[in-house]
Order: structure tokens, then sequence, then C-alpha cells
């Protein structure tokens, strides 16, 4: 199995994750009755930590379904359709190192402020949440869980673009590409291109 179906099956499984994340805690609501005929309904609009999550993961999920399709067009390609400049190898990495550490960064602050809501701050008046609203709590606990698995397969996948990227490079020369980019079978050097297009 070459890297990009690898690379293909991570981005599909992180995609999946993302999308449970932000259903979870998206459509997540429990409604109870406070005193006599006061409703309190809980959902993730209360906390803004929720709110943030559902929309970049929403973003990540979109993001990645992007880069299915591009995987998907390198498979089914053939011929030089296949080959990217290293310009692009480094616009992915960028992007996939950027996801990663926005998606981390929301599922951390959403870590953060469900603790507030489970088991609250006495000094500051702030009261527990999460023995009232018990479901609540608990779905937006396992979308949690499953945030953070979405950010390893992130980390995977930011890997595998990093080694995409650096592997062009000489290892004996500071960000100097390769002189034999062509035996990569997704790379082709500019300088190939350029005497095709000099030939027709």
């Amino acid at each position: 199995m070459d890297i990009v179906r690898i690379e293909f099956l991570l981005r599909l499984f992180a995609t999946l994750l993302l999308v449970l994340t932000a259903c979870l805690v998206g459509f997540d609501s429990q409604t109870k009755v406070v005193f006599l005929t006061i409703h309190i309904k809980a959902n993730y609009k209360y906390l803004d930590a929720l709110s943030v999550l559902v929309w970049i993961d929403a973003a990540a999920a979109s993001y990645n379904v992007l880069q299915l399709l591009r995987c998907l067009f390198i498979t089914t390609s053939k011929g030089d359709i296949k080959q990217f400049s290293h310009k692009n190898y480094w616009f992915f990495f960028l992007l996939d190192q950027a996801v990663v550490y926005i998606v981390f960064a929301v599922n951390s602050a959403a870590i953060e402020a469900s603790v507030i809501a489970l088991i609250g701050i006495k000094s500051l008046q702030w009261m527990k949440i999460c023995n009232r609203f018990t479901r609540f709590c608990i779905q937006v606990g396992a979308a949690l869980i499953l945030g953070y698995l979405a950010v390893v397969i992130l980390f995977l996948i930011s890997s595998i673009s990093a080694f995409q990227l650096f592997r062009l490079y000489s290892p004996k020369h500071f960000l100097k590409l390769k002189t034999k980019l062509i035996d990569d079978p997704y790379i082709v050097h500019q300088n190939v291109l350029q005497n095709d297009l000099q030939n027709n």
C-alpha cells in the first residue's frame, strides 16, 4: 500500500471523527424542569468553547474532504497529473500543521470549559451543571474523546505530509532539492517540465 492510499484512509477516518464530534456536540441538548414550570435547556451555545469546537471541527472536516479529493485524484490519474512541485507540498504541509494545532487547541479549550461545568468553582460561585444535565455532559464528554482521537490521526497525517515534503530535499545540504527527483513517481523536477514545454 503506497503512502497516498495510507494518507487517504487516515484522512477519511479523521473526517469521520471530526464530523461525529461536531454532530455529537452540535445536536446535544437536554431540558430539565428547575422550579415548577421553569424549564432550562442545556446546549452547546451556552459554552463558547463548545460553539467554537463545532465550527472548527466542521471546518477541519471540510478541509480534509478537499484533501481526500486530492488523494483520490492522485491515485486515479495517470501520467504527469500525479506530479506536484515542491511548493505544493509546502502548502499542504503548512495547512496540515495548522489544522492539527487548531483542532488540538479547540479541544483543549472545550475540555477546560467542560471541567468547570462538571465540578464548578465555588470561589467564583460557578455552579456545576453536570449533576443536573447528566446525559448532556456524557455526550459532550464522548465527543471530546473522539475529538482527541481525531487530533492523533491528524498528527499522523501531518507526519506523512512532512515526510512527503522533506524527502524532496537533500540530506547533506540545507533546503536544497535533490537532483534526481525523477525517480519519485509523484514528482518531476522543474527542469524536465521546462524541457518538455520548450520541445513542444
